[in-house]
């Protein structure tokens, strides 16, 4: 295969994979790439939406999104976006459908934590456990607070591991609003959520 100018055939091979040409692929790569495709988003995808809406729910939003990326496949402009972040931008659109879900399961884990942070004995062992459910307590009431755009940003940052030009991709904003916007959302969490580290956009912890 001949690579582009300038580019080592490893470069063009990974190029290739982030940024596919669906739309130029025959039915028989379509199903081999887009069964690449699933093996490698998929358990990521799966493991974030899961976090966001249940198990359950994950599931069946990471097979709509496939289907829906195969359907869609000639929209897909690899100059535009990488794939990762063209799925996730169809699977934060079929999230939408179902805020109300997450949001009660944010409510159901302020509720849950507080439940286990009263009428315990603070010995060394049930202390730590009343301080992890504090702290996991405390935020999920500041992410049920959180406008959606805010808690997409920083979701997708923290529990996704997309970068902030992926992250714009995915929303349709540009990488600096991003990061504006996930510097405000994190300043707010500091001193609502003391006690609670998140990645920080490099992905260290603040």
């Amino acid at each position: 295969m001949t690579s582009p100018a300038g580019a080592s055939p490893v470069q063009s091979a990974a190029g290739e994979l982030d940024r596919p040409n669906l739309a130029a692929l025959t039915d028989t790569a379509l199903t081999e790439r887009f069964g690449r495709l699933f093996a490698e988003h998929a358990p990521g995808l799966q493991r974030y939406l899961a976090r966001r809406v249940g198990a359950a729910t994950a599931e069946d939003i990471v097979a709509e999104t496939f289907l829906a990326a195969l359907r869609r496949r000639a929209s897909y402009d690899p100059d535009r976006a990488g794939i990762r972040a063209w799925l996730y931008g169809i699977a934060g659109n079929l999230l939408k459908q179902h805020e109300r879900t997450e949001m009660r399961r944010l409510r159901a884990t302020a509720r849950l934590a507080a439940g286990r942070t009263t009428g315990t004995d603070h010995a060394d062992a049930v202390g730590d456990r009343v301080d992890a459910a504090y702290r996991v307590g405390q935020l999920a009431t500041a992410l049920s607070q959180l406008s959606p755009g805010d808690r997409d940003v920083l979701l997708l940052t923290s529990w996704a591991g997309l970068d902030a030009t992926e992250i714009g991709q995915v929303l349709r904003i540009p990488p600096g609003t991003v990061r504006s916007r996930l510097h405000r959302v994190r300043r707010w969490l500091r001193r609502e959520c003391p006690t609670t580290t998140l990645p920080d956009e490099d992905g260290t912890d603040d």
